[in-house]
């Protein structure tokens, strides 16, 4: 199970010096849960309510008041309320501290020869929040302010490279770091993720196409910052919720803000951030060590576990998954990838990167399934949605792989042709750009297998009036994608279609910001849920427009003629599909095509599309179900025999997958509708084939790995002087007695779980703070 951000606290309300916010809601299944691991992982849950400020100081019901000129009268408060909570430890523990359940942190990853990321100490890393909503505030925390180290609660616009690499210079001032969201997006962009993605594994290199290897060409991602691949020495969390943003920015202004630019009286406002990585060094290092642990030990603290998922793929009619094709059958490939990023651990929204593309394969393969000779076609149509690509193309080079190996049932001498769609939901003026190898096609039959394929898009294209199908200079090279990985293999004609000539269009390639309003996806106001769901947006009518054109050249491709006008998109799937991907999991359409055991994966949210660490993630698992219910045939078996189709004579395993799902709700709208869905949608693993040949260092395949931890959270509470916290360690070492004495006589149950633990590190204020045992 995931725990949450928090999990040590389980209370009804939080209150914190007059700071109040209300009690999180339940946690539900969070994307990329690991189950077994050792560490919680972090659990964003919701904050239902606005928090509102209280006062600065509360003087009753357990707070604690601050009076400089009355130190006999603070100590004895403080020594009372202290003993009380011995008899109330958790009580204690929430008055003081106002923990954050919406952030995101920063976690290190790693590969063959470097780690990137953020982490703190083991024990967290706390200071004095400093807000930074301009560039000048910086001068406070870097130089001037006289109570160091800082946590930085920075504006989502000041996120940048060069404000980063400021900070991170001066490390020994910065204990952390906050970042809010910047609200409308930066208009100029953001890219933390390099200009020239996954370069040294695509099909590019010194010895091949030298022209066009490391970019040299032109960047891609023009405003790429490479920020997500540089290490930190500190903390760095995202505050994903505005609510608890204003209650850390009240709490600075009441106790960290003074006039005049003069040095702020104690207490201080403080946040302690907990985000310790296990792994060190490199992938090479990570893995050898938990070999080690797992050969030597019962109990093995593995430190990092590698990036992998699953591929999710189909077939237009289906085979003998048992086996492999025969040399003579041809299959034509269409994909695209599932996952995206960002700077911040399974914050990961992809809308332009990803979703769109994907969503429009996804329309395409439903429109093919439906034509009237579908069955009948000479040549089979493969749609394959692959993971991890933006890790140096794990799924796709782990499909080549299997295929080189024949472990897949599909080999690389059946591909007749490839189609893949890059990024296609910011097009100028309807134009949809055909990338091809310039490489590959120096081979005069790819010279002539290409020149088909792009006039049979051509013509796929002439009757959608809402695409323009545009060639490039047969010079330029592949934008980065997964039939790179194809190539270094075989020559196949392939094409990429994107909404781009050169550069990226999208000016939040991989961030935070790469969200529904990226692509123009947004609804009247005043509508429902439901009407949202099934209100075609533009951003969908444009969309089944590409995936109208996909779908007929593919049947063209695919030998077929007679229906090729008749093929069309559905905006109606579109839309739904944009609806839950970008904007809100948990709607009626979704809940219909899972299984019943797969419902809590839906969040009011929208899905995440980082590739996590082992099982299917939420977002894999339903474009596996979307798939398979979009093309796929109900059929009339019980749950029994849906889910072991053997004991039917006329079904079969091998060439089909079976699915009970939920299925729509009935008339009255209380009881769903359950149903067995057949098709041919299926996984395959997305693990680097580097793993498997322990080949950790490869400059072959992906080697990126994920560190593994015990803790991440976010906290704020009012921290002393230090001339005060002396003597409360005093009176914490006398509590630390008594609440011994109070354990041994069994006073409250609360003290098997709690102890006094006097610190010496500015943690909280009063100094001596209860402490999990």
């Amino acid at each position: 199970m995931v725990a949450s951000t928090s999990a040590s606290l389980r209370i009804d309300s939080r209150k914190f010096h007059g700071y109040e916010l209300p009690a999180p809601g339940a946690p539900g299944h969070r994307d990329g849960a690991r189950v077994g691991l050792e560490r919680p992982l972090p659990e964003k849950v919701g904050i239902e309510a606005s928090a509102q400020l209280r006062g600065k100081m509360a003087t009753a019901g357990g707070g604690c008041v601050a009076d400089p000129g009355s130190r006999s009268l603070l100590r004895l408060l403080s020594f009372c309320v202290l003993l009380a909570g011995l008899c109330e430890g958790n009580s204690v523990e929430r008055k003081i501290y106002i923990p954050l359940n919406k952030t995101a942190p920063c976690v290190r990853l790693l590969n063959a020869t470097h780690q990137i990321g953020c982490q703190s100490s083991i024990s967290g890393d706390t200071g004095v929040i400093h807000v930074v909503e301009k560039e000048e505030d910086l001068q406070w925390v870097l130089t001037d302010g006289p109570n160091p180290p800082y946590v930085v609660l920075l504006e989502g616009t000041l996120f940048t490279r060069d404000v980063m690499e400021k900070l991170k210079g001066r490390s020994g001032r910065i204990a952390g770091l906050a970042v809010s969201l910047a609200k409308p997006s930066p208009a100029s962009g953001f890219s933390p993720s390099v200009q020239c993605p996954n370069d040294g594994f695509g099909v590019y290199s010194n010895s091949y196409g030298s022209q066009f290897a490391h970019c040299r060409a032109f960047q891609w991602n023009k405003v790429g910052d490479g920020l997500a691949y540089e290490d930190f020495s500190f903390p760095i969390f995202l505050l994903e919720d505005e609510n608890e943003t204003n209650v850390i920015k009240q709490c600075y202004r009441d106790h960290n803000l003074s006039p005049n630019g003069s040095a702020p009286a104690f207490p201080l406002c403080a946040m302690q951030l907990f985000s310790h990585m296990h792994a060190v060094v490199s992938t090479v290092t990570c893995m050898r060590r938990s070999l080690i642990q797992s050969s030597f030990s019962i109990s093995p603290e593995i430190v990092c576990d590698p990036l992998s998922d699953y591929n999710v793929w189909s077939l237009l009619k289906p085979i003998n998954t048992s086996g492999t094709l025969e040399p003579d059958d041809r299959v034509v490939v269409a994909a695209t990838r599932l996952d995206s990023r960002s700077f911040f651990w399974n914050v990961a929204p992809g809308a332009e990167s990803a979703v769109a593309s994907f969503i429009t394969q996804l329309a395409a393969a439903e429109a093919l399934q439906k034509a009237p000779d579908a069955a009948t076609l000479p040549r089979n149509v493969m749609f394959v949605f692959f993971q991890g690509e933006t890790f140096d193309y794990i799924g796709s080079s782990r499909m080549v792989y299997d295929m080189e190996n024949g472990k897949f049932p599909v080999q690389l001498e059946n591909i007749d042709s490839f189609v893949e769609l890059g990024q296609v939901a910011l097009r100028n003026s309807l134009e949809l750009w055909m990338h091809t190898d310039p490489m590959s096609q120096k081979n005069e039959t790819v010279l002539n297998q290409v020149e088909v394929l792009l006039s049979t898009l051509e013509q796929s294209g002439a009757g959608v009036p809402t695409v323009v199908l545009r060639r490039l200079n047969q010079s330029q090279p592949l934008p980065p994608s997964s039939l790179q990985r194809f190539l270094r293999a075989r020559n196949v004609s392939g094409v990429v279609l994107a909404d781009h000539s050169d550069s990226f269009h999208n000016l939040y390639y991989q961030s935070i910001y790469d969200t529904a309003e990226n692509i123009n996806v947004t609804y009247p106001a005043g509508q429902s849920p439901e009407e949202d769901l099934n209100f075609v947006t533009d951003t969908a009518k444009a969309l089944a427009g590409v995936a109208t054109v996909l779908a007929r050249a593919l049947y063209r491709l695919a030998g077929g003629a007679s229906f090729n006008d008749t093929i069309q998109a559905d905006p109606h799937t579109v839309t739904r599909l944009l609806y839950g991907f970008l904007v809100r999991a948990n709607n009626s359409w979704f809940q219909s095509i899972l299984r019943p055991d797969l419902r809590s994966y839906l969040g009011d949210g929208p899905l995440q599309h980082y590739i996590a660490v082992s099982s299917p993630t939420n977002a894999t698992y339903v474009v596996q179900y979307a798939l398979a219910n979009l093309t796929g045939k109900v059929i009339d078996l019980t749950r029994e025999q849906c889910q072991d189709p053997s004991q039917v004579p006329t079904e079969n395993k091998d060439l089909y997958e079976y699915t009970w799902v939920q299925g729509p709700l009935n008339a009255n709208e209380t009881d769903r509708l359950p149903r067995c869905v057949r098709s041919t949608a299926r996984l395959a693993r997305a693990l680097s084939p580097a793993f498997e040949l322990k080949q950790w260092g490869s400059t072959e395949y992906s080697t990126w790995t994920e560190s593994r931890w015990k803790d991440i959270r976010a906290r704020i509470f009012l921290i002393a002087s230090k001339e005060l916290e002396a003597e409360f360690g005093s009176m914490a070492e006398l509590l630390d007695v008594a609440g011994k004495g109070l354990n041994q006589l069994s006073v409250e149950a609360n003290l098997q779980e709690w102890r006094l633990k006097p610190a010496f590190s500015p943690h909280c204020w009063p100094r001596a703070c209860l402490q999990r045992a």
